[in-house]
């Protein structure tokens, strides 16, 4: 049995973390059987979650997880797609990993309405005399790595936009499509669902959720694959929230 390692339930999502989200999505895919325990990143090998326990072997980060199930099982999250699509596939995992993530990073942590309203709360069973401590420096380092990744540069309209721009570049991809590479899920499904299912969550308001509403198959999307995946999840579906 493999234990998956994550934050849990919140924010309206059934699970908090994107990659964690990816993980879990993809362990539903191969059709493995789990188990989910809550855990904090320092509890993990990398410092970083999710990371899971299989046999007694303990693998971090969502991609070498997902390579590790691969390798394992002999499951292929990309079986019938093309070398070029598989190529496409990595391509669009890295534009979300590394851009569309860290623009729901600056939407959930950077901006202090947010931040208050939810992770903040991660802290609320510190003992009380460090507790605004280690929340102060929780969104430093966060607003750190946000800059560090280009788009804190920018101001708040500017990094919305761009980030924008791969939102575009995922309704492109996906067209009238079921998922982003035809008409069964793949590997990057579990990537892409996680991290707009994030930006989408009614928990949260922000000009990059406001925007992203405006991608009718995209929120069709993020829809379709929380009833596949997630279906006795209470998610209001996005035509509704809308």
């Amino acid at each position: 049995m493999i234990t998956l390692y994550g934050f849990g339930a919140g924010f309206g999502l059934p699970e908090i973390s994107p990659f964690v989200t990816k993980t879990e999505v993809q362990l539903k895919m191969a059709g493995l059987p789990y188990r989910k325990e809550r855990a904090m990143p320092p509890a993990s090998p990398k410092g970083q979650l999710p990371f899971i326990d299989d046999g007694g072997e303990a693998v971090a980060d969502s991609t070498f997880i997902r390579a590790h199930i691969e390798r394992r099982y002999g499951f292929d999250f990309d079986a019938g797609l093309s070398l070029a699509e598989r190529a496409q596939a990595w391509a669009f995992e890295r534009m979300i990993e590394h851009h569309v993530y860290f623009a729901l990073v600056g939407a959930r942590w950077v901006d202090p309405v947010n931040f208050a309203k939810g992770p903040a709360h991660f802290f609320d069973g510190a003992p009380e005399h460090t507790r605004e401590k280690l929340r102060e420096d929780a969104q430093f380092r966060v607003a750190e790595n946000y800059l560090l990744s280009g788009l804190g540069r920018h101001g708040p309209d500017d990094d919305v936009d761009l980030a924008v721009r791969s939102l575009f570049a995922l309704s492109v991809q996906l067209g009238d499509k079921a998922y982003l590479m035809g008409n069964r899920p793949c590997g990057v499904d579990a990537t892409a669902f996680g991290a707009l299912a994030g930006i989408l969550t009614p928990f949260f308001e922000s000009g990059l959720r406001q925007r992203a509403e405006g991608f009718a198959n995209l929120t069709a999307y993020v829809d379709r694959m929380m009833d596949a995946y997630y279906p006795e999840f209470a998610w209001m579906p996005q035509r509704q929230a809308a």
